[in-house]
């Protein structure tokens, strides 16, 4: 690391097309009066697709991102968070998320990572489409139909009764 900050106040929260580092990501929420720092990485799971592109409208959902990034810094008492996520075409393995965040103790770093990432599945500006042998399919934000992309509104329900159909 050369010394600098890869995370500056403004970047504690990014939407980035390449990989990111974990341990910088980890590094940039360290402190001196925390005794607790925790990170979440979601990656693409092998569940029969090839790959997965995640959309985004970047400058919206990075503040978004931000909003939930000052939300849980002052509900659950954490010292600093970090939040990037992937767009672009990601394959099997490929990390899509991290989450990493530093408090006084362990429940409020738990508890404030899991809530930004909630959060940002809920309120994000970032669509999911699931490709494989089976052809293309936008997935919901937040398991919520109407979050889903145009002309993509079945819920999981309807989309897994149809493909067994």
């Amino acid at each position: 690391m050369t010394g600098e900050d890869p995370y500056p106040p403004r970047r504690q929260v990014l939407i980035a097309e390449e990989g990111f580092s974990m341990d910088e990501a980890i590094e940039a929420v360290k402190r001196d009066d925390a005794g607790a720092v925790v990170a979440f990485i979601g990656t693409v799971r092998d569940d029969g697709i090839d790959s997965l592109h995640l959309e985004t409208y970047k400058e919206a959902a990075e503040e978004e991102l931000l909003a939930i990034r000052e939300e849980a810094l002052a509900r659950f008492g954490l010292l600093e968070a970090v939040v990037i996520h992937r767009s672009g075409r990601l394959r099997i393995g490929d990390e899509i998320v991290i989450v990493a965040c530093s408090a006084a103790h362990r429940r409020e770093a738990f508890d404030g990572c899991r809530y930004i990432l909630e959060e940002l599945k809920r309120r994000a500006s970032i669509w999911k489409k699931e490709v494989g042998p089976a052809g293309e399919r936008w997935l919901e934000v937040g398991g919520d139909p109407a979050q889903a992309r145009p002309g993509e509104e079945r819920s999981h329900e309807e989309r897994d009764g149809l493909e067994a159909g």
